[in-house]
């Protein structure tokens, strides 16, 4: 038992240090976004970079917010005893998935029928 919570603890370690990069990037790409401001005196050439810029913060923005969603919940489930269960079907994520991605809440076929559209993923995980 103590290997699985010298385990446990390792993905904690892991996670939480993770959610650190995480929320130190997103502070960052907020700080890109605010500081990138339209000049009125712009072309339109320069006007479409400062979109295409700002979009691309933005979807870096909604990637990385979704990833600190998923190490939160993991951490959580930790917390309460069931990481390293799928949220979906409850069994065992396998081993190599989870030393993968830590965050996952999926095992892999549960994962696989999520992207195919056979089922739906879990709303807490969303």
């Amino acid at each position: 038992m103590a290997k699985t919570e010298d385990k446990l603890q390792q993905y904690e370690k892991r996670l939480r240090q993770r959610e650190k990069e995480l929320e130190q990037a997103l502070a960052s790409t907020v700080e890109q976004a605010l500081s990138s401001s339209v000049d009125d005196t712009q072309d339109v050439a320069d006007l479409a970079v400062a979109g295409y810029q700002k979009e691309m913060l933005f979807s870096q923005g909604t990637a990385r917010n979704k990833q600190l969603r998923l190490v939160r919940q993991a951490l959580h489930r930790i917390a309460v005893g069931t990481f390293g269960d799928c949220v979906h079907c409850d069994r065992a994520i396998g081993p190599k998935r989870v030393e993968a991605l830590p965050w996952t809440p999926y095992c892999i076929e549960c994962q696989e029928r999520i992207e195919n559209g056979e089922i739906q993923p879990t709303a807490s995980v969303a």
